[in-house]
């Protein structure tokens, strides 16, 4: 069954100079995940440092705020509109002036789930997700943005995405075969089933998957729903409970402010196991 929990219900452990980490998935709530996931907060001035393992990766979505990256003698600021990917090994700090909260996902273990990160791992970098294109769903008006994928990345052992479901919006019930499955809710409220038993969702609410079991998820009638959702691996088969339902997303050829967006995805399915070159 999915565990669902919201962020405010775990604790805050202090975490190096005016930080605090909320260990929000970890192998003692769902045991034999791979993915480790927290919520990290820096106060005004406060200052945290990231390590990732000899065979893991991490990523970070920035929340709140602003911060300023340091990672092998260079800085960078980052803000709400930036996913960062860090490498094996890869030791960085973040720092902030004014406060920012983001949201900090490992994967110790990544190469047992990517056979070609020991011989080519890798490197860092920092991605702006809104410059990178919009895609509509093919049935309704929910929107597709990807956050993690082989493209930007150079990894298959994650995978993750921002959806925005309109108000009233649902998808197709499906389940996933051959890897584990979260989401985090960012704003709005709805409906999430799992195996058909109906949860209330908010924002702040995490909601993980076990491979296997069905899902799908309701924006509330009068509010937008948008959450980002991340797999272990990154490629994967998806069963449809009605086939006729099944995901196609299409290109927009806009980003999420209706400019050109920094590259091009064409239009594809959520049936393909394999993901497609262009993500």
């Amino acid at each position: 069954m999915a565990t669902i929990f919201n962020e405010s219900e775990i604790a805050a452990e202090p975490a190096q100079r005016g930080a605090a980490r909320q260990h929000l998935l970890t192998d003692a709530r769902v045991p034999g995940t791979r993915i480790l996931l927290d919520r990290l907060t820096l106060a005004p001035g406060g200052e945290a440092r990231l390590a990732v393992p000899a065979q893991g990766l991490a990523w970070f979505q920035m929340l709140q705020g602003e911060v300023v990256l340091a990672h092998d003698g260079e800085r960078q600021v980052l803000t709400d509109a930036h996913v960062v990917f860090l490498p094996p090994r890869c030791a960085a700090a973040v720092s902030s002036s004014r406060g920012a909260v983001l949201l900090y996902g490992e994967i110790p273990n990544a190469a047992s789930l990517d056979s070609g990160l020991a011989k080519n791992p890798p490197g860092f970098r920092a991605v702006d997700w809104t410059r990178e294109p919009v895609l509509d769903s093919e049935h309704d008006a929910r929107k597709r943005i990807y956050l993690v994928t082989p493209k930007l990345f150079g990894t298959k052992a994650v995978k993750g995405e921002m959806i925005i479901y309109p108000p009233g919006t649902a998808a197709a019930n499906h389940h996933h075969v051959g890897a584990e499955h979260f989401m985090v809710v960012l704003r709005g409220r709805g409906t999430v089933y799992a195996n058909e038993k109906p949860f209330t969702v908010r924002k702040g609410d995490v909601i993980y998957y076990p491979d296997l079991e069905r899902h799908y998820l309701e924006a509330a009638p009068d509010e937008e729903l948008v959450f980002a959702e991340f797999f272990a691996p990154g490629e994967f088969k998806t069963i449809w409970v009605d086939e006729s339902q099944i995901c196609t997303w299409r290109s927009t050829g806009r980003d999420i402010r209706g400019q050109p967006p920094a590259r091009e995805i064409k239009a594809h399915s959520s049936a393909e196991v394999l993901s497609p070159q262009d993500v």
